[in-house]
């Protein structure tokens, strides 16, 4: 069955919680096409089938609990676990070597990153946990990056509506550009709305008036 037909009859049957258990799953590596089930999610709320802010938020949910799952799977169970049964969730040596290249390059950034590259973002959560970062620290990188990872691929369906397809397409191809481009986009919006704000008379704070010094000695009996 074609992968879209299958998607499509998958909301006819469970609706919201395709999404929400198809990611998670996704990111205990099991197969599930969860870019593609997201945009056709985003067409489906553009079509008024489904509302766009819960698609959003099960989508997020879906995404960090997986992904918190994993990294707790990889701190407690640790990398020879990993190892040795790895190949029955799809985690193989191949993909454990790629990742920990990536992180030798990229840091903490591959955790928010991570959700943009094929075949990584389902092992980061693991090898965070195996490398022991700190749970704070990957809940900011993790979280923050699933965010923007699914309003991305759920706003291409919603924006796009009969045209998803052949822009989710282009965006797949250049995801790494594509999140680079936007996110640097939201930042400079940040960062010119703050400068404004600091600019106005609300963010400008009023200098405390100096007290003019007088001496005892030259003030008339």
């Amino acid at each position: 069955m074609d992968v879209l037909k299958w998607i499509a009859q998958l909301f006819e049957e469970y609706g919201y919680g395709v999404l929400f258990f198809g990611l998670l799953l996704e990111f205990l590596a099991l197969p599930f096409p969860g870019e593609t089930t997201m945009a056709y999610a985003g067409y489906l709320s553009y079509s008024g089938n489904l509302v766009f802010t819960k698609l959003v938020l099960l989508a997020f949910l879906g995404t960090t609990i997986g992904m918190t799952i994993t990294y707790f799977i990889g701190k407690w169970a640790g990398l020879p676990f990993i190892q040795k049964y790895g190949k029955w969730v799809l985690l193989s040596p191949g993909k454990l070597e790629k990742t920990q290249k990536w992180f030798q390059r990229y840091g903490y950034w591959l955790i928010s990153l991570g959700y943009f590259i094929p075949g990584v973002r389902h092992f980061t959560g693991y090898f965070s946990g195996i490398i022991a970062i700190s749970f704070r620290k990957f809940a900011l990188y993790a979280y923050s990056g699933a965010l923007f990872w699914v309003i991305l691929f759920l706003s291409i369906g919603k924006l796009f509506g009969p045209q998803w397809d052949a822009i989710f397409r282009l965006v797949e191809v250049y995801a790494l550009r594509t999140s680079a481009i936007v996110g640097s986009i939201l930042l400079l919006s940040v960062v010119y709305r703050w400068r404004a704000f600091l600019s106005s008379p609300f963010g400008k704070s009023d200098k405390p008036v100096k007290s003019a010094k007088t001496s005892n000695k030259h003030d008339p009996q």
